[in-house]
């Protein structure tokens, strides 16, 4: 990993950069691309490990598919068990999904399925809209089209909004199953204790929130933000609702749950002025 903007360390084959303040994952991504060199850039989380032969299996694909602008691998966590590796830009669709219970309930269905590609068995390669930012390999010569990450996502959303435009000009995504990566989810954001952490997507809830309306505002508008935002809160409203029924021993942890995601999309919409503006650094 290499960090600019502080003192900078070199050891043999490293070149350690630190910065004086987190400038979040897209700028400190940004600032590793620029000190790097090669035809390829591999980004890889703090939390993941790379298994043997994942980079080059990478590399092989790459050059043997100049058609692909990027891709990424099969994710696994500490157990062996699969972690959404092959994905869809999102929509307030695949949300309701999510939210409902719809897409693990019936995982095999190419409707309930759909957003992680759920139904796919990640064994055979196959072209997505976007790979998680865990474990990354981009072309050099597409970043210098699409530009590097957008640095008004702090964390999350970044890697999905450089795909969407990347998608946008002509450069395919692919998911590969011979580049494994074994990945400790969430790792990096259970050390912020002072945020509140959504165990179902091991992301930091109010930072999800934030990337979550600053990229659709962005890519599709002001509208897009009221859908996604509407589907999530709405949910939680009548979650919430449904738990206020007498004699439900659960239903007041459950109520607090949704309080909490309620407060904190509206605060998110406020803080982003409805996806408009992206808050000061660090978040």
């Amino acid at each position: 990993m290499c960090l600019s903007d502080g003192e900078e360390v070199i050891y043999e084959g490293v070149r350690l950069i630190e910065n004086k303040i987190n400038v979040g994952f897209a700028a400190a991504n940004n600032q590793a691309v620029e000190n790097a060199f090669g035809e390829y850039v591999v980004l890889l989380n703090p939390d993941a490990y790379i298994k043997p032969g994942a980079i080059d299996n990478a590399v092989a694909f790459m050059e043997s598919h100049p058609e692909c602008g990027l891709c990424g691998g099969r994710l696994v966590n500490l157990d062996g068990d699969l972690d959404p590796s092959a994905r869809r830009f999102p929509n307030s669709i695949y949300k309701l999904l999510t939210l409902s219970g719809l897409s693990d309930k019936y995982p095999n269905s190419r409707i309930f399925g759909r957003g992680d590609f759920k139904y796919f068995d990640h064994n055979s390669v196959k072209e997505v809209d976007w790979v998680p930012g865990t474990f990354t390999i981009y072309r050099r010569r597409m970043l210098v089209r699409t530009g590097l990450f957008d640095e008004r996502f702090y964390i999350y959303y970044e890697e999905t909004d450089l795909s969407l435009r990347a998608k946008r000009m002509g450069w395919k995504i692919f998911f590969i199953p011979n580049a494994e990566v074994i990945h400790v989810g969430g790792a990096s954001a259970q050390t912020r204790k002072d945020e509140k952490y959504d165990s179902g997507g091991s992301q930091l809830l109010k930072f999800r929130m934030r990337a979550e309306y600053l990229y659709f505002r962005k890519n599709y508008g002001y509208l897009s933000v009221i859908a996604n935002a509407g589907v999530e809160i709405g949910w939680h409203l009548l979650r919430y609702i449904i738990n206020c029924r007498p004699k439900n021993p659960a239903g007041p942890m459950k109520r607090k749950g949704s309080a909490t995601f309620i407060k904190t999309g509206l605060a998110a919409l406020w803080d982003t002025r409805m996806g408009g503006k992206s808050p000061s650094v660090p978040w």
